[in-house]
This record gives structure tokens, C-alpha cells and sequence, in this order.
């Protein structure tokens, strides 16, 4: 057989009725590496549970997912060289991105290359107030996030010396930004504003700064890592100050880090998806597994989703159909049902507010 009558004879073979289709890849990017890996491998394992599940129940219109996994370690340029080896290798959809001071970057690629983005983590509202019809999230915005911590403060804590402490990045600064601004809207104005370095690992200066001006309530805008340092060395102090902090303290390494010195640190996130019936066999099958799917990896899933309700309503794996097939419909995920708006953020997100105590995080209540 000829080369030519080769091609001719595959190509009529691959679209025979019967024949099985190519996979549809999807990529997930986060920081697998680094001192926020442990972020990572919430969206790595929601996403790989999600992909499973889904092509046991037949895939899509009979294509199957095959996801491949992208390390950004939560740095710029290495989100950006990921983004860019995604669009390389040919892949339209994109679940992931933990830190938006990765994620926003990293967009800037998926928009010109046409590559279809939703982010289970990302929260600074730059990421979708720029972007194009191809970006969106499944989590809230820190404007709202940061809106109603700061209206907490208002309500609970009239009378105390406030401060507001964040790391200099895209999400510690533009969630620490979002309170100050609702506390100045309510006629409040904090006692200290001030910023570190994350990474290091002695935060005696900022501490004693805090003793000194006799602050009783800090908000941290920054990760996990640091607000655990800060925390411990704070009670090392003896200083009883109670610690405020955004969605990215969801998870138990937090206690680690802290140790007791995490109790009673509140927080804000979303509502707790184990709890929702929907999720009760997921969650079963990964912690038989022996993993517990605490923080964002269920919003992980979540995005795996209703990105594959989309491509189900689209008809094709095309980023532009499947996009106008989310901003259109309603699609159902662990979440419930999730609706997308022109910007591609989720309309009507809610957040809880949580409370360390004794290595867990509970609703706070009010």
C-alpha cells in the first residue's frame, strides 16, 4: 500500500462510526513544588478524581479526558513558561492556577493563544476584569471576599486597634486592599498597615511592631506559610492578638506550621463542599485513599465539571463554543448549580467565616 492510500485508508477509519474517538486533554496547572504545594495537590487530586469519574460514566459525547499536570510553583515566570508549553503542545483547556500573581500572568498566553482557562483558586479580580471571553473562575473575587471581612470587623469589633498586615502579592495586596477599603467606608481606620517579605522566617520585627502599637485584631493578607509563622511567633510573644485571614489558610498544614498558636484564627471561604450530599461518595473514595479533600480541592473538581458540561452543550472541543456554552447555561457541579457571568466569575458567591481550633477549621458562626 501506498503512503497516499495509507492516509486515505486511516482517514476513512477514523471516521467510521464506532471508531474511537481522539481524548480530549485538558491541563491542570498548580504549584506541585514549592512551600504551597500542598495547595497544589488539592487541585491536582480534585482534578484527577473529577477526570476519572468522569470517563467511567463514558466521557464526553464518547471522548475521553486525559489530563496532564503542570508544576507553576506559584512563580510568574514559571506560570508563564508552563502556560506557554500548554499552548505548545496543542491544549485548549485549562483547569488551575492557586496563585493569582501566577494565574493573571499566565492568562495574558491563554488569551492570545485561544486556550480556555477556569480556575478553581485564583481570587484577584484583575484576572477577570482583563481578560476575554476564554477566562474564568469557579471561586469568588477578592472584592467580595474582602468585603465582608472587613463588614465582620465593622460589626464585631468596634473599639479595637486594627491592623492590616500583607505579603505583597497579587492576592495578599488585593485582599488586604478589599478590607481596608470597607473599613474606611464604615468611618474605620486602622492602626498599622504593614507589609512583609514572604518566605523568611523570622517575623520578630512585624511583632513587636504589633505589641508595641497594642493592636487586638490583625488581618493577614498573605498565605498559609507566613500567617503560620506570624502566629507562633506572636504567642511566643505572649501577645494576644486575634488573627484574620482570607481562603488561602484552608488547609491543616496551617496547624502544623502554627501549632496551637492557630487557635481560634478566623477566616473566610466558601461554603464547605464535603458536607454537600452530592459530594458524600466523592469524598468517601479519597479519603479511602487516604486523602482528605479539605480547601479547594472539590472546587477543583467542580471546575472539571462544568468545564465538561460544557463541552457536552458545545457539541465540540472548541474553546470559543465551549465558553459561549458556559456564560449561557447553567451547569450543574458539587457546587450546585453554577452560573457564569460576563466576566466569567461565578454570580452570587457565598462565603463562611471559620474558626481554628484544635487542628480543624469549623463555621465560626456569628
Amino acid at each position: 500500500m501506498t503512503k497516499k492510500i495509507y492516509i486515505v485508508a486511516l482517514t476513512t477509519l477514523l471516521l467510521w462510526p464506532g471508531f474511537a474517538k481522539a481524548d480530549i486533554t485538558v491541563a491542570m496547572i498548580a504549584p506541585l513544588t514549592g512551600k504551597y504545594a500542598v495547595m497544589g495537590e488539592q487541585i491536582q487530586r480534585g482534578a484527577r478524581q473529577a477526570v476519572a469519574a468522569l470517563n467511567a460514566a463514558g466521557g464526553i459525547h464518547g471522548q475521553k479526558l486525559a489530563l496532564r499536570e503542570f508544576d507553576d510553583a506559584c512563580d510568574p515566570k514559571q506560570a508563564v513558561a508552563a502556560a506557554n508549553d500548554i499552548a505548545s503542545a496543542g491544549i485548549k483547556f485549562v483547569i488551575g492556577h492557586y496563585c493569582s500573581g501566577s494565574a493573571i500572568p499566565a492568562s495574558k498566553v491563554y488569551m492570545d493563544e485561544n486556550i480556555l482557562l477556569i480556575s478553581p483558586a485564583a481570587t484577584n479580580p484583575q484576572l477577570t476584569d482583563e481578560g476575554k471571553d476564554v477566562i474564568f473562575r469557579i471561586c469568588g473575587r477578592d472584592d467580595t471576599q474582602g468585603a465582608i471581612v472587613g463588614q465582620y470587623i465593622v460589626s464585631h469589633m468596634k473599639g479595637k486597634k486594627i491592623a492590616i498586615a500583607e505579603d505583597q502579592s497579587a492576592y495578599g495586596r488585593g485582599l488586604a486592599d478589599e478590607v481596608q477599603k470597607t473599613l474606611h467606608k464604615a468611618g474605620l481606620h486602622e492602626t498599622l498597615y504593614e507589609v512583609y517579605t514572604p518566605s523568611e522566617r523570622d517575623y520578630s520585627p512585624l511583632v513587636t511592631k504589633l505589641k508595641q502599637a497594642g493592636i487586638d485584631v490583625l488581618f493577614i493578607g498573605g498565605y498559609h506559610t507566613e500567617t503560620g509563622l506570624i502566629a507562633r511567633q506572636l504567642k511566643e510573644q505572649g501577645a494576644k492578638i486575634q488573627i484574620m485571614g482570607g481562603d488561602s489558610l484552608v488547609t491543616e498544614e496551617l496547624w502544623s506550621i502554627a501549632g496551637p498558636a492557630a487557635e481560634g484564627i478566623l477566616m473566610t471561604f466558601g461554603p464547605d463542599l464535603r458536607n454537600r450530599p452530592e459530594a458524600k461518595d466523592i469524598v468517601a473514595t479519597m479519603r479511602k485513599s487516604g486523602f482528605e479533600p479539605e480547601g479547594y480541592t472539590l472546587n477543583s473538581f467542580a471546575a472539571v465539571q462544568a468545564l465538561a458540561s460544557a463541552l457536552q452543550t458545545a457539541g465540540k472541543p472548541e474553546p470559543s463554543a465551549v465558553a459561549a456554552a458556559l456564560r449561557a447555561n447553567k451547569v450543574s457541579t458539587l457546587l450546585g448549580p453554577v452560573q457564569f457571568d460576563a466576566k466569567g466569575d461565578v454570580v452570587g458567591p457565598t462565603y463562611v467565616l471559620y474558626r481554628w481550633h484544635d487542628g480543624h477549621y469549623i463555621e465560626a458562626g456569628e
